[in-house]
């Protein structure tokens, strides 16, 4: 289990998260969603200890990752966005380094590590340098990696980046399995990525979480309204939508938000008595990431 309250982190004169909170239970998948630069790398590097808090709390099991920082990290497996490591290194013996950081003995640790190059499809290279490992390979080794040491929490940021189709696939099978596991995991991703396989979302702007949905809020979301295209708009013709509902525009069509409650034949012969040219005019709902980057914006 992981828990996040009121963290905030600044570097210098600029605050990257600002008073945010987050549970994740074991057995659950948090997704965590924004923009670029709203947070979340700084939010899940703060949750494995690579940078300490400005204020707030982190524990992990219960262990204060700053003030009980290795018990913490021992219950702890992350994977960042882009792995580095050292160029020279050769996987085996590396996996077993990050082994002994969990208690795991080297003969365990090197079977271990071989079982799971062969399950990630990266045993052939096992004696090639990190080096000369492709993007995605190094992201395959990442992910072992993190798993070692079978902790109890995982950190995944952005790590469905840069994937395949097929690799995509593989991940997201590989973090449901570990949800059935009872392990907890904090994953960001896209949207619309983290949609099949969250059980809650939380959308995070200017490093505060400004919403948080359910699976059940995901099946529902999304609000009815009416989209319109007119070919001569004037302020009258918007002063006939606004009775109608609160309208937005993007230039080119009027979107009134209005739960399903407007009579769409009523509204097309109002506009049409008035002589404007209705060319375009229907009932549609909101996507989830319509209503993302309405959150966000």
């Amino acid at each position: 289990m992981i828990e996040i309250l009121h963290l905030s982190k600044s570097f210098k004169n600029f605050k990257a998260v600002s008073d945010l909170n987050l549970e994740i239970n074991n057995g659950q998948i948090m997704g965590l969603a924004g923009l670029n630069g709203a947070g979340k790398t700084t939010t899940i590097r703060a949750a494995c200890g690579i940078i300490f808090p400005t204020s707030g709390t982190i524990t992990v099991n219960n262990f204060d990752i700053v003030k009980e920082k290795i018990k913490a990290s021992r219950n702890i497996g992350w994977v960042p966005e882009l792995p580095n490591f050292e160029p020279d290194a050769r996987p085996v013996p590396l996996l077993k380094y990050y082994a002994g950081f969990y208690g795991i003995k080297p003969d365990e640790a090197e079977k271990n590590a071989i079982e799971m190059m062969k399950q990630f499809d990266i045993y052939n290279y096992r004696n090639r340098k990190l080096k000369y490992y492709s993007q995605g390979m190094k992201k395959r080794f990442a992910l072992i990696a993190a798993m070692i040491g079978n902790p109890d929490n995982y950190l995944f940021d952005e790590t469905l980046n840069g994937l395949d189709p097929n690799g995509v696939k593989e991940v997201r099978d590989l973090i449901i399995n570990l949800k059935k596991q009872g392990k907890s995991i904090l994953l960001s991703s896209h949207i619309l990525e983290l949609q099949n396989v969250a059980d809650k979302i939380a959308i995070v702007k200017n490093g505060s979480v400004v919403k948080t949905l359910s699976r059940d809020d995901l099946m529902h979301l999304g609000t009815t309204g009416t989209k319109i295209h007119i070919k001569n708009p004037d302020a009258g013709m918007e002063k006939i939508l606004s009775e109608f509902g609160e309208f937005t525009s993007d230039g080119t069509y009027y979107y009134i938000k209005n739960n399903g409650e407007v009579d769409v034949s009523e509204l097309n012969r109002q506009l049409v008595i008035k002589n404007y040219r209705v060319d375009y005019i229907s009932m549609e709902n909101e996507t989830l990431e319509d209503y993302f980057l309405n959150m966000v914006k």
